[in-house]
């Protein structure tokens, strides 16, 4: 499927921000082609804030947009979905200042999709082929993009916990892999930083129905983890909702080793602040390239 797509229908659902605790309801609805995926606070007037890079406001415990000082926050787990299903297009009615939790994963999100479903639009899809390597590096954490015809990642975590340690995630992001292998993934925490993070005005709205929460050598959650690797998985799901910022479907190779949102955020910004490392391309475009070379 290389042309644009929308959601068929509008759908909605209603939940808790992550660090706000406040209340918001949320409405995904069909867009033209050429929109891309837009935010909409419903409760200031329909203000529109892009879900692109440029608008990326802060990078902490989540990633936030702002334009004009109207801010959208913990964006990721709802662009993550819509980017590895293929949603090119929607508008994102929102009225609050924070995506919901939902249960903390990006499955709700791919259900919301699943239930909308998807329609294809007259219109061939423009992929961001890399054409150069780049990479970040930052107190022994790295994160680089390598040239690849297809879009991968490769996601290795180290936390010093008895359930967590070291875990490495590569796979192909294709919709069934992502809804296979990374939706369910929940984000996590450690019992011991919750004061913490509750101090610096974070995680109000956190449950264990919507994050994992790891105690000093155990898990919380009565029904345990999703998968043996979990937290790697969330990562990635993570890295992708933030690689969703370029506004286009990717084409290259990510690697993340313990990399968290300001290193995904400042890769995006340096690869859309020099041009000669990427082609907007369609894909036969990009099939005629890769054969011409081989060629």
């Amino acid at each position: 499927m290389h042309f644009e797509t929308t959601v068929a229908k509008a759908v909605e659902t209603t939940g808790i921000g992550l660090h706000s605790g406040v209340p918001v309801h949320i409405r995904v609805t069909p867009a033209p082609v050429g929109t891309g995926l837009v935010f909409l606070r419903t409760d200031l007037s329909d203000f529109a804030i892009p879900a692109l890079w440029q608008y990326v406001a802060r990078v902490s415990y989540a990633t936030s947009l702002m334009h004009q000082g109207v801010l959208i926050s913990t964006t990721e787990h709802l662009l993550s979905t819509f980017y590895s299903l293929g949603i090119d297009n929607a508008l994102i009615e929102i009225d609050n200042l924070e995506v919901p939790i939902l249960d903390g994963s990006g499955l709700p999100f791919v259900h919301l999709i699943g239930s909308a479903g998807v329609r294809t639009q007259r219109r061939r899809r423009q992929y961001l082929s890399m054409r150069k390597p780049v990479s970040i590096e930052d107190r022994g954490k790295r994160i680089s993009i390598e040239p690849a015809n297809t879009f991968r990642l490769t996601c290795e975590i180290d936390f010093p916990h008895p359930l967590v340690g070291y875990q490495k995630l590569e796979l192909e992001v294709t919709p069934q892999q992502y809804t296979e292998q990374i939706a369910a993934a929940r984000t996590f925490g450690f019992e011991y930083e919750l004061d913490q993070m509750r101090n610096m005005g974070l995680i109000r709205g956190a449950t264990l129905e919507s994050a994992v929460c790891f105690t000093r050598d155990g898990v919380l959650n009565p029904d345990g983890l999703r998968f043996k690797d979990e937290c790697c998985r969330h990562k990635a799901l993570d890295l992708i909702g933030d690689l969703a910022l370029l506004g286009r479907p990717l084409l290259g190779h990510v690697i993340a080793e313990r990399a968290g949102h300001a290193m995904h955020a400042a890769l995006v910004a340096k690869i859309m602040s020099d041009p000669s490392l990427y082609e907007t391309l369609t894909y036969d475009e990009v099939l005629l390239r890769d054969s011409a070379a081989v060629a």
